[in-house]
């Protein structure tokens, strides 16, 4: 929908929900709870693999690089970056 509306602040959005889903899905892979480190501390908990939760974050991944890869995407991405370099 974004695409075709050019509205490249949807696709954004759309790509960073996709890298977001990729890593919680990763998260809560290696940590069920979904907390990595012991709780006050820096000590990194045991990791564990859930696959179910694996192939998410894989179906995840492999949508959010389609979405970075998308040429529309890049141009876009590219137009706006150039556009705010040049306003600083």
């Amino acid at each position: 929908k974004y695409k075709k509306d050019d509205d490249f602040v949807g696709m954004d959005m759309a790509r960073k929900f996709l890298q977001m889903g990729f890593t919680r899905a990763r998260r809560y892979a290696n940590h069920p709870s979904g907390r990595k480190y012991k709780k006050g501390t820096n000590v990194i908990l045991p990791s564990t693999n859930d696959p179910e939760k694996a192939k998410a974050a894989q179906i995840f991944y492999a949508v959010y690089l389609k979405a970075r890869e998308d040429k529309v995407y890049k141009a876009m991405k590219k137009e706006w970056m150039d556009r705010e370099r040049s306003l600083h």
